[in-house]
Parts: structure tokens; C-alpha cells; sequence
């Protein structure tokens, strides 16, 4: 089965300053690992369209919105966060890195790849339905996530988010919604500073302590998501795909390393397969060790493309 990878010139172009964790760098890490792994040619490449306002208005209101369009800037740097700026490329990367996820649930619902990653910036996970931060701007995977409930009827769809940060903009989109399941780790304490007080039995948020490793990841995933995706039997996996819990990552002290992340990428193969008709769509997040996110997206798309 054809894995799509899809990504924008645009995400390239996106950039926050010299020194910048988040920064255009990162995609060629994972371009070139791909290529050195002998992965890439086994990967049905497309170029994402820009989502629509629409799309993008299916999570973030019209005055959201206006905003950000509002504080592109013809030159320079405009900060929108503390940790998120936007340069004269940025909102047409945003809207790429959006669009990556929605045309990936095309391709997955229609068949033509059933597995996809978008290698897309800037990530997605922090921003709310009103406010960008975390380096985030538009939440990539909930516009995608709605894509698939309102354009192709989907009632049950599962994120899962292994990035260190919780996914604060995530939960906060679906917090209240029926059709969508969020199973995640983090790192706690940490930036957001959240995931804890939500007690909604469809956000199955875990927090790991710092200097937590695979063992401690894989018996969260065992006991905690596997059994909520198995009751919630979802129609579609999507993947909040930050590596920065590598033990390599100099923004968090989580101790994963490439295996936990093929072995999670085959664990939740097993419930697509099950459940989903094998269907995945995965967004990069975070990861800011530029080979070892290099290593561990290799791993992940690795697992994807032998299903």
C-alpha cells in the first residue's frame, strides 16, 4: 500500500529567526534521512494545496482568523506569541501546512493512500480555536480531524499526540465533542502546563515525568490509549507526530528513543487495521534534535510503509 508524504515550499520558507528552534531546517533533517534510509522512493509524493478559509474556519472563527491575516507582515518578523512569529511567508505556509492534513484525509478516505504524512510547519497542536502559541498557528490536525467528520461523514475519529508538549489546542477544539477521541503523553511538568483537569472520559491525556523513557511510554500506551481506541473503535487514526521526547531533544527531558517510536507507529497500525480500515494520517509537531528527528520520522514512516 502507497504511503503519501506530502509537504509545501512554503513550510521551507516559514522562519522565526537565526536561532529558532522551529526552524526550516528541521524538514531538510527529515528529507535527508529519508533519502539516506533508501525511504524516500517508497513514498507517493504530493504537493499540499493551501486549506481554504472554510476548511480552516471549521476550527478557528471568522475574527481568528482576520487576525492572523491581519498581522502578516510585508517584511521583518511580527511576534503573534512570546515563541511565535510570523515572517512574509508565514500565513501561506500556515495554510499549506493545513491543507497537507486535509488532502491527506482525502487520500485516505478515498483509498489512493491509506497512510500519509505531512511534513509541514509550523505545527499545529498549541494553537486554540482563538489563539496561536507554541510556535503554532493554525491547528493542522483538528482542521483535518473536522475535514473528515463534516466533508466525508465520519462519526468516530481518534488523534493521538506523542509530542512532550501537550496538546492544549487540541483538546481545547474537542474537549466537548462527541466524535473525536484524543489519546496523548506529555511531559508534566512542561510547556503548556496543562493536560491535567479535563475530565472528560474521551480526552485520555497521560503525563510522564521528566527523565521518563520507552518503558514508561509503552505502559501508557497499553494501558491507557489502547483500550480507549479499542472502546471507541475509530474510523480514522490521525497522529499529532512530535518527536521531541527523544532522549536527543534539548527542550524536554523525556528519554524516548527511535524504537518507541516504531513501536507506537505499529501499535496503532494494528487498531487502523482493525477499526479504520488501516487508514492513518500523521502531522509533524515537534522535534528539535535535527538527526534524531531525522532518525525517528524515518522509523515511523518506515512502519507505515511496510503496512
Amino acid at each position: 500500500m502507497t504511503t503519501a508524504f506530502i509537504t509545501h515550499p512554503s513550510c521551507r520558507q516559514h522562519d522565526m529567526g537565526q536561532y529558532h528552534p522551529e526552524c526550516p531546517e528541521r524538514l531538510d533533517a527529515i528529507g535527508d534521512r529519508l533519502i539516506a534510509a533508501g525511504l524516500d522512493v517508497h513514498l507517493h509524493h504530493y504537493v499540499a494545496p493551501a486549506a481554504t478559509r472554510e476548511q480552516i474556519a471549521r476550527v478557528h472563527g471568522a475574527r481568528y482568523i482576520d487576525e492572523i491575516e491581519a498581522a502578516s507582515p510585508q517584511t521583518g518578523l511580527n511576534y503573534i506569541d512570546p515563541d511565535t512569529a510570523l515572517n512574509p511567508h508565514s500565513l501561506d505556509a500556515a495554510r499549506h501546512a493545513a491543507g497537507a492534513v486535509v488532502k491527506a484525509v482525502d487520500l485516505a478516505m478515498s483509498g489512493e493512500c491509506k497512510t500519509a504524512f505531512c511534513a509541514v510547519r509550523p505545527p499545529g497542536h498549541h494553537a486554540e480555536r482563538g489563539r496561536a502559541m507554541g510556535f503554532c498557528v493554525f491547528n493542522n490536525i483538528a482542521i483535518g480531524a473536522r475535514h473528515a467528520i463534516e466533508h466525508h461523514g465520519l462519526e468516530r475519529v481518534a488523534i493521538v499526540d506523542f509530542d512532550v508538549h501537550h496538546g492544549n489546542g487540541t483538546e481545547d477544539v474537542f474537549s466537548d465533542d462527541p466524535h473525536v477521541l484524543m489519546v496523548s503523553t506529555f511531559q508534566h511538568p512542561l510547556y503548556p502546563y496543562s493536560g491535567l483537569d479535563n475530565p472528560s472520559p474521551l480526552m485520555v491525556n497521560v503525563p510522564l515525568s521528566p527523565g521518563s523513557g520507552g518503558a514508561e511510554f509503552r505502559a501508557a500506551v497499553t494501558d491507557a490509549w489502547l483500550p480507549a481506541m479499542e472502546k471507541f473503535r475509530p474510523q480514522l487514526v490521525m497522529i499529532s507526530a512530535g518527536f521531541d521526547a527523544h532522549r536527543e531533544d534539548p527542550l524536554a527531558n523525556l528519554k524516548l528513543t527511535e524504537s518507541d517510536y516504531a513501536w507506537v507507529t505499529r501499535e496503532l497500525i494494528k487498531v487502523a487495521r482493525t477499526h479504520a480500515d488501516g487508514r492513518i494520517v500523521s502531522s509533524l509537531e515537534g522535534g528539535y534534535s535535527l538527526s534524531a528527528l531525522g532518525r525517528s520520522v524515518a522509523e515511523h514512516l518506515r512502519e507505515l510503509i511496510a503496512e
